[in-house]
């Protein structure tokens, strides 16, 4: 049985720090800590496609 998204405990994220502080460099590398992030995220995506893919392959009605 498929679980509903809406049935799924929510991820929350922690609070976003405040930035008004931080120098130009700091925020130089919080943007590439943010940039690294985003691509594991979207490769971890990109997987979960993949396994979709090759499940709904398997079991395609022929």
């Amino acid at each position: 049985m498929a679980e509903d998204e809406d049935d799924l405990p929510k991820r929350t994220m922690g609070k976003a720090p405040d930035l008004s502080y931080w120098s130009g460099g700091e925020l130089e590398a919080y943007i590439r800590r943010l940039e690294a992030e985003i691509a594991r995220a979207r490769a971890e995506i990109a997987s979960k496609q993949s396994v979709r893919g090759a499940a709904e392959a398997l079991f395609k009605k022929r």
